[in-house]
């Protein structure tokens, strides 16, 4: 988890809405000063570096996915290297494991409460509610706070939870998972010095409470009672393949299945004798979008999604750039997709499916399902391609000895005495970010 949130982070570096929460953040100063990923001579105060590398996290919704529903790394690592850069005393590998668990336990544990948080959402976007949290908790498990002071880190974090769902597919939706990082990494630090907050905060509906409508907290097992587990060793988390929604992933996968099942029987794919493409998708408004006219909706949309992996037998990175979306074959096709949302299929990373059917103008027709794709908790990455992740990802910014620096220090992240390699290896670039950014925005022209 830590090696994919720090690949797609340092990929998100090259993105518009990381650039201009970067260009705001730098308006700011402290005595303190954090690194930025993928910069090699630039820091930050660290709550704004916790923010900016959050939202590079989340900048192209390629970081991993949990359930129920959130995303549950990119709130935590940035504020945990933000806060470790600072400390007088630096902490080891294993402190720094140690405190990014408690981060995502703490997000899982609070999701758990609610039958509502195991659906795809519908008012709040999860990280905004539980990723404050997590990064609450881990900056006070790596502060080394009182239970009272990691009480209130909580309370106070809570009163920076929630961020409306209306703004996913926008530019403003990676900022919930920088605020995240920043707010909760600011909460600790704040418990810290003394403030406090309701410690009975996690036990009302009016506290935590009031962003599930069915919240209802129970005392969990203490860690010495025998009984404790961490839910990653029963719940694994999802690594994506394409930078898009997860739901995206089970309509690129069955599109592709059908796109080979046409192919077969007819040599080719010609948009021309498309009549129709059916989706069998769960309900989800804020994932249906019919035209996207942007990057951020291309990701949160079935129709694009679909009709990007019919067109070009495939979807990657560069299938979001505006050149793509805007395609006169792409809109053609998008003319012709059609959703359907059966009552069988339901709105949960881990009951849905998508059917995608291809009808042609002779009369044929082409169906496929995905149940579970590649890269799901059911089905989940390699090792090995785990690792082609980070290194496409991460070669983009850093040079190879940052790469490979990278891979083995969080490999051996336990064993490791000081954390500053870390940093290190996140500063190594391979050119200027100002040249990273022209070629971004020059791949996308054209």
């Amino acid at each position: 988890m830590m090696l994919d949130a720090l690949g797609v982070g340092l990929l998100g570096t090259r993105t518009t809405v990381f650039n201009k929460a970067l260009k705001y953040s730098q308006t700011f100063t402290a005595d303190q000063r954090s690194s930025v990923w993928g910069r090699s001579d630039l820091t930050l105060p660290p709550h704004y570096a916790a923010f900016v590398n959050g939202i590079a996290v989340h900048s192209m919704d390629f970081d991993d996915t949990w359930h129920p529903a959130t995303h549950p790394s990119g709130a935590v690592l940035p504020a945990l290297l933000a806060l470790a850069e600072t400390m007088p005393s630096r902490p080891t590998g294993l402190d720094l494991l140690l405190a990014f668990n408690v981060g995502i336990e703490v997000q899982g544990r609070l999701m758990r409460f609610s039958r509502e948080a195991y659906n795809i959402p519908e008012r709040f976007h999860p990280p905004s509610v539980v990723g404050v949290m997590g990064s609450a908790a881990a900056s006070a498990k790596l502060l080394g706070l009182s239970p009272a002071q990691c009480r209130h880190a909580l309370a106070i974090a809570a009163s920076s939870a929630g961020a409306p769902l209306a703004n996913a597919a926008t530019q403003t939706k990676p900022l919930h998972i920088g605020n995240a990082a920043r707010r909760g990494l600011e909460a600790a630090q704040l418990a810290q010095i003394g403030l406090e907050g309701n410690q009975a905060m996690l036990d009302m509906c009016s506290g935590f409470g009031v962003y599930y409508k069915d919240y209802s907290p129970s005392v969990m097992a203490h860690s010495s009672s025998g009984v404790f587990k961490w839910i990653l060793e029963e719940q694994d988390v999802a690594f994506k393949r394409i930078p898009a929604h997860l739901a995206m992933h089970w309509v690129v996968e069955a599109s592709l299945a059908a796109r080979r099942k046409l192919q077969n029987k007819e040599g080719s794919f010609d948009v021309s004798r498309i009549s129709r493409v059916t989706l069998h998708v769960p309900p989800s408004k804020y994932i249906n979008c019919p035209f996207p006219d942007s990057e951020h909706q291309a990701r949160h949309s079935f129709q694009f999604n679909a009709s990007s992996a019919l067109l070009d037998n495939k979807v990657t990175v560069a299938s979001y750039h505006p050149a793509q979306i805007n395609r006169s074959a792409l809109k053609e096709l998008l003319s012709k997709v059609e959703v359907q949302t059966p009552e069988d299929n339901r709105p949960s990373f881990d009951h849905m499916y998508c059917q995608v059917e291809i009808e042609t103008t002779l009369g044929l027709s082409y169906t496929a399902r995905c149940n579970t794709f590649y890269g799901h908790w059911r089905k989940p990455l390699s090792q090995e391609d785990l690792v082609d992740k980070f290194q496409a990802n991460a070669s983009s910014v850093l040079n190879t000895e940052g790469v490979e620096g990278l891979i083995h220090v969080v490999g051996n992240i336990e064993r490791i005495t000081d954390c500053s390699d870390l940093y290190s290896f996140l500063r190594r670039t391979s050119r200027c970010p100002e040249q990273e950014l022209y070629d971004y925005a020059r791949s996308a022209a054209s």
